[in-house]
């Protein structure tokens, strides 16, 4: 059966939330010793270990600026005070991360595990998983790559800059301070590209071409840069400054804007362009020394999934056959038909009618979450070709009732691709799962922890039921939700082709062409994303794919009893962390 092409071009260019820029290849080191614990022969277990895991939130928090303000709106409150103004690092110093695991390690031996509690039991697995998985990590630093082209640093960093909220005066004179320090920041990311270089691990010629070519849209803006105008719409929600301290402060943004950040923009461009050609290789990972088992590595630590490459295949090609024969159940109604009923169907919303509709159509099957405020707002229009369809920033753990969505308006297409973007992002996806989670009362150094596919299975598990909610008949809703996850899985495959097996461009074309996609600039584009990140897709396919096989164990062990909304209530209240710890505690924090 041949697969919609009209949706492939706007669907997964990275659907991605946003958080904080933090040390973009920080390996979670945990320095943190257990002081004390041990000393007793009598002790509160849960306490001290609940005391153990604020001082490694403090630590991992206090790394760098951004990472502090983007994570807490009141720092003081866990006794935080800030420290040298800075956007993180580059470090590449693989002895000092395994140094700080073996710490880390150490300390957690110290906690009898028997006594802890339910959700300190998740916290301590998640830490222990955490350490293996950046023990493992260290040994490919120089792989990392810092300047992606799906959300590597020249697009992400202004995007965070722009939404850097203004609590009061000192948050402004913060920022205003970080600005002057975008040099050094990219000075150290400048050095690290160049150990790359000397490594024989720097990005190719054609991946370089699309971070200048970004680079130089950011530049392009000039006096129209978003950094000026979203700096003036913050400024004004200070209520301690007096208008003349705010036109003084709007000019003061201008002047660093020009003469730091700019300037560090115009040499990286120079300073990469001066790299070109140290790139030797044009394919997938498996052509650098130990890629294969790199890309093995990186593939768990995207997905969180305990599975092998080859048994993540299987799984996928397992979950396209079972849409394919469903979508071939759907007699005499083509892809291409329920799109057309679908854009005739939709009318023409606003963004902030269709998540009300969303929010309403989620309360019978998702537990309620918390009253929160949701501000939509657009890419900017010279940044459209170089962001993604859309964007959730995650707002600060102490500070969840304001929340910030942004659509990416070049990409969407049409009706339908908004709502089941709002969806992926908004509710059910992103912000109701941040949101409800936090409702819970987790552990503050949850929030540090990154597991992409988690997250992002959960936002993809999400826009795909929302093709139900939809006005369109169950059929047509079918069609499109059976083909979208189609061309996902088409993704994830062509990943695992790219990297690990080896796949040219052409065999990549044969590929897509079996599937009756043979547009081959579109291919193109395909293989190029794939390419500059690498198990980027497969978080979002696989982590989604995962919920599915989740949801399949609690049906069946449920049996009559199966209720979507215990199912989803189970599976958000253990919270972001590798399936394997999902699926061992849904039954309990479910029971």
């Amino acid at each position: 059966m041949n697969i919609n092409l009209s949706i492939i071009k706007t669907i997964y260019t990275d659907q991605k939330k946003y958080k904080y820029l933090a040390a973009v290849l920080a390996l979670s080191i945990f320095t943190v010793s257990a002081a004390g614990c041990g000393a007793r022969q009598e002790r509160d277990e849960n306490a001290e270990f609940e005391a153990y895991t604020e001082k490694l939130f403090c630590s991992e928090v206090s790394s760098n600026t951004i990472n502090l303000h983007y994570t807490l709106k009141a720092p003081e409150a866990f006794g935080i005070e800030q420290g040298e103004v800075s956007a993180g690092t580059f470090a590449a110093e693989p002895e000092a991360v395994k140094a700080s695991v073996e710490n880390m390690r150490q300390a957690l031996e110290d906690f009898t595990y028997d006594r802890l509690d339910i959700q300190n039991k998740i916290t301590y697995d998640i830490l222990e998983y955490q350490g293996k998985m950046t023990e493992k990590a260290a040994d490919y630093i120089l792989y990392e790559e810092p300047l992606g082209l799906v959300s590597g640093v020249q697009t992400q960093y202004p995007v965070v800059l722009s939404e850097y909220q203004f609590y009061g005066r000192e948050d402004v004179d913060t920022y205003l301070e970080l600005l002057e320090k975008t040099g050094e920041y990219f000075d150290e990311l400048i050095a690290f590209e160049q150990e790359k270089a000397e490594a024989g691990l720097f990005m190719s010629d054609d991946a370089l071409d699309t971070v200048l070519e970004q680079c130089r849209a950011f530049l392009d803006m000039g006096e129209g840069n978003y950094l000026y105008s979203t700096f003036a719409d913050r400024i004004q929600e200070v209520e301690e400054l007096t208008e003349e301290e705010k036109s003084d402060y709007i000019r003061d943004n201008a002047l660093a804007v020009a003469e730091y950040v700019f300037p560090a923009y115009e040499n990286l461009t120079l300073e990469m362009e001066k790299l070109r050609g140290s790139g030797s290789n044009e394919e997938g990972l498996v052509y650098l020394p130990d890629g294969k088992e790199y890309y093995e590595l990186l593939v768990r630590q995207s997905t969180g999934s305990d599975r092998s490459v080859e048994e993540l295949r299987d799984l996928t090609r397992r979950q396209m056959n079972d849409d394919l024969e469903a979508m071939e159940k759907i007699l005499g109604l083509t892809p291409g038909e329920a799109q057309e009923a679908a854009a005739s169907a939709m009318g023409q919303e606003s963004a902030e009618l269709f998540l009300t509709r969303l929010q309403e159509g989620i309360k019978e099957t998702f537990p309620e979450a918390p009253d929160t405020v949701l501000e939509v707002k657009y890419v900017p229009e010279e940044m459209e070709e170089h962001l993604s369809p859309a964007f959730y920033m995650i707002p600060a753990i102490d500070n969840t009732e304001n929340n910030v969505i942004y659509i990416n308006q070049a990409q969407m297409g049409d009706d339908l691709t908004l709502f089941t973007t709002l969806a992926h992002e908004g509710y059910p996806g992103h912000l109701y799962q941040t949101v409800y989670y936090e409702s819970t009362d987790p552990d503050p150094i949850r929030s540090v922890m990154d597991f992409g596919g988690y997250v992002e299975g959960w936002a993809t598990y999400a826009e795909m039921g929302s093709y139900y909610l939809t006005p369109l008949a169950p059929e047509q809703a079918a069609i499109l939700q059976k083909n979208n996850s189609l061309i996902l899985g088409l993704y994830a495959l062509a990943d695992i082709g790219i990297h690990y097996e080896g796949w040219s461009r052409l065999d990549t074309v044969s590929f897509f062409s079996s599937y009756g996609i043979t547009d081959a600039g579109t291919i193109g584009q395909i293989y190029d994303l794939i390419i500059g990140s690498p198990a980027n897709y497969l978080k979002y396919y696989i982590g989604y794919v995962e919920f599915l096989e989740l949801k399949k164990e609690w049906a069946q062990e449920k049996g009559d009893e199966f209720s979507q909304r215990e199912f989803h209530e189970a599976v958000l209240t253990v919270g972001p962390a590798p399936f394997e710890i999902v699926e061992e505690y849904m039954w309990e924090v479910g029971a």
